[in-house]
C-alpha cells in the first residue's frame, strides 16, 4: 500500500507533519498520562508503605490481596483498554465524531457492570485457592477480608480507566491528573484513620486499608464523571446521554477488541501474581519482600506504561487518519523516549537498593529488608525489557492489533517464563532470587516477538492497520 499523506485542514490538530510535531504532541499528551499512571499507582505504594508498618505477615497478605483483586481486574480490563483504539481512530478520522465516540465510552461501562457477579463469586473462592496453593493460613484469611473490602470499588477502578481513555483519546489529560492527584490524598487520608485508628476512628489495619481504597475508587470515578460533564470540550460528547440504552453491536465490537487485550493483560499481569504464591512457599519474609521488589519495579514501570498509553492514542490517530508516515513518527518518538526513560529509572533503583527498601520495612524486618535489597538490582535489568515490550503492545493496540499479541505473551511468560520460574525458584539454590530471573526470561522473549509482530505490520503490511482502521459499524 502507498504511504498516504492525509492533508485535511481538520487533522492538523491531531496529526502533525514534523518529527518537532510529533515529539511536541507526543509529550503534552504522554507527561501528563505518565505521571497520572505513576500517581495513581502511588496509592498502591502508599498503601503497601503504611501497611508495611503492621510487620511483614501484614504486608504479605497485602500483596496476596491485591493479585487477587488485580486477577478480576484483568479479566476486566479489556473493556475499558478497547476505548482507546476506538475513540482515537474515529477522531483521526474526523475530529467532529460524537456519535460513535459517546456508545463507545457507554457500552464500556456496561460491559463493566456485567462484571460485577464475577468479582464477587471470585472474592467467595479466594480464601480456599489461597489455602490450595500453600500460602500461610494467617497471610491467607488477612488476604481474604482485604480482597472483600477492595470488590466495592471493582467496577469503579474500570470505570475510571474507561473515562480516562476516553479524555486522552480527545487530548484531555492535564485536569485528569490533577484530579488523580486529589484522589491519592483523599486515599492517604482515609488509610492514617482507617489502618490506625487516628482521629476518633476505629483501628481496622488491613480492613481499613481495603475500605479506604474502594471509597477512593468511587471518589474518583464521580470526580471523571463530574469533569466529563462541565469540561467544554467533553461535554459535547455527552457520554452520558441515554446511558442506560443498549447498543449491541458496539457491545460486541468492544467485546471482540478487548477480550484479546484483557487475556493479554492476564497472560503478564498472572505471571507476576502468581510468583507471590510461588514466593510464599519459599518463606513470609521472601513474599514480604518480593511485594516490595514488585511494588518498586512497577512504580518505576508506571512513566513509560503511560508515556506508551500516549503513544497508542498517537497512533491511532495516525491510523484513523490512513497517515503512514504520521504512523512511523509517532511509533519513534514512542519508543525511544519511553526507553530513555526506563534506562534512567533503571540505573536509579539498581543503585539505591537498601534506600529504597527502608521506605517499605521497618528495621524490625531486617530479614525482609535484606531480601528485598537484593531483588531490586535483577527488577532493574528486567525494567528494560518491560518498557519494551509494553511500548510494542500499546502501539500494536492503538492499531487494533491484539490477536497476535495474545499468543505471543501467552508463550513469552507461561511456555518461556514460568517453568523458569518454578525450576530457578523451587529447585535450585537461587530461591526467591531465581523467580526474578524467571520474570526477566519471559519478559525479554515478549519484548522481542512483539517487536517483530510491530515491524512486520508497519513495514511489511500497512494495509492491514489502515483495514482495519476502516472498520464501523452505526
Amino acid at each position: 500500500m502507498s504511504e498516504i499523506q492525509n492533508t485535511k485542514p481538520a487533522q492538523v490538530k491531531l496529526i502533525p507533519e514534523t518529527l518537532g510535531g510529533e515529539i511536541k504532541s507526543f509529550m503534552w499528551l504522554g507527561i501528563p498520562l505518565a505521571f497520572a499512571q505513576l500517581v495513581q499507582f502511588m496509592v498502591y505504594t502508599i498503601d503497601a508503605v503504611m501497611i508495611g508498618r503492621l510487620g511483614q505477615t501484614e504486608l504479605a497478605a497485602s500483596s496476596l490481596g491485591i493479585v487477587m483483586f488485580f486477577i478480576i481486574w484483568m479479566l476486566g480490563s479489556g473493556a475499558v483498554f478497547a476505548v482507546t483504539p476506538l475513540v482515537s481512530q474515529a477522531m483521526g478520522a474526523n475530529q467532529n465524531e460524537r456519535h460513535h465516540v459517546r456508545i463507545t465510552v457507554r457500552m464500556s461501562l456496561w460491559l463493566v457492570m456485567f462484571l460485577i457477579p464475577l468479582a464477587i463469586a471470585f472474592a467467595a473462592i479466594a480464601y480456599p485457592i489461597s489455602m490450595m496453593t500453600g500460602q500461610d493460613p494467617e497471610v491467607s484469611k488477612l488476604a481474604s477480608d482485604y480482597l472483600w473490602m477492595l470488590i466495592p470499588g471493582f467496577p469503579f477502578a474500570l470505570g475510571i480507566m474507561a473515562l480516562r481513555n476516553f479524555l486522552a483519546s480527545i487530548d484531555k489529560t492535564w485536569v485528569p491528573l490533577a484530579l488523580t492527584v486529589l484522589v491519592v490524598a483523599f486515599n492517604t487520608g482515609l488509610n492514617y484513620v482507617l489502618i490506625y485508628g487516628n482521629l476518633g476512628f476505629p483501628r481496622l489495619e488491613l480492613v481499613g486499608a481495603g475500605i479506604a481504597s474502594s471509597m477512593a475508587y468511587a471518589f474518583s470515578f464521580g470526580l471523571f464523571g463530574i469533569y466529563c460533564y462541565v469540561d467544554k470540550q467533553a461535554k459535547s460528547f455527552r457520554i452520558f446521554k441515554r446511558v442506560w440504552r443498549p447498543h449491541w453491536s458496539r457491545f460486541r465490537k468492544l467485546v471482540k477488541l478487548g477480550w484479546p487485550m484483557s487475556v493479554t493483560t492476564f497472560f503478564e499481569g498472572m505471571l507476576f501474581n502468581v510468583c507471590v504464591f510461588v514466593v510464599g512457599i519459599i518463606g513470609v519474609a521472601e513474599q514480604a519482600a518480593y511485594h516490595v521488589g514488585l511494588n518498586v519495579a512497577a512504580l518505576c514501570f508506571m512513566l513509560p506504561f503511560g508515556m506508551s498509553m500516549a503513544g497508542s492514542v498517537r497512533v491511532g490517530h495516525a491510523a484513523g487518519a490512513g497517515n503512514l508516515p504520521a504512523l512511523k513518527r509517532a511509533s519513534y518518538v514512542t519508543f525511544g523516549i519511553c526507553m530513555i526513560l526506563m534506562a534512567a529509572l533503571a540505573l536509579f533503583v539498581a543503585n539505591n537498593a537498601e534506600m529504597i527498601t527502608g521506605f517499605y520495612l521497618s528495621d524490625s524486618e531486617a530479614a525482609a529488608r535484606t531480601i528485598a535489597a537484593s531483588f531490586l538490582p535483577i527488577a532493574a535489568a528486567f525494567m528494560l525489557f518491560d518498557a519494551a515490550q509494553v511500548v510494542a503492545n500499546q502501539l500494536l493496540r492503538g492499531m487494533k492489533d491484539v490477536n497476535w499479541p495474545m499468543l505471543f505473551t501467552g508463550v513469552s511468560y507461561w511456555i518461556v517464563g514460568f517453568p523458569v520460574v518454578i525450576w530457578l525458584g523451587l529447585y535450585t539454590p537461587l530461591g526467591a532470587v531465581g523467580v526474578w530471573y524467571g520474570l526477566m526470561a519471559g519478559l525479554a522473549v515478549a519484548a522481542i516477538t512483539l517487536g517483530w509482530r510491530f515491524y512486520h505490520l508497519v513495514w511489511r503490511c500497512p494495509e492491514v492497520i489502515f483495514e482495519r482502521a476502516a472498520e464501523t459499524d452505526m
